[in-house]
């Protein structure tokens, strides 16, 4: 219950200091965001190529088990 009470505080902090009466943070936010999606699209690359491998090395698996059979 405290992580729950303490995550809805942390989001309406957070949109607070984007609002632009808050702190107005907002151009900074959407500068921080264009700057790092690249960087966040290469370690989703990253991740969807291991768990492509990691299927293809369970499927090889599967298979050699299954002629074992």
């Amino acid at each position: 219950m405290k992580a729950l009470i303490l995550g809805l505080v942390v989001i309406i902090v957070a949109i607070l200091t984007i609002l632009p009466s808050g702190l107005g943070w907002g151009n900074d936010v959407l500068t921080f965001l264009r700057g790092s999606l690249p960087v966040i699209a290469i370690f989703i690359g990253l991740l969807l190529l291991f768990v492509g491998i990691a299927d293809i090395r369970d499927r090889a698996a599967a298979k050699k088990e299954e002629k074992e059979n």
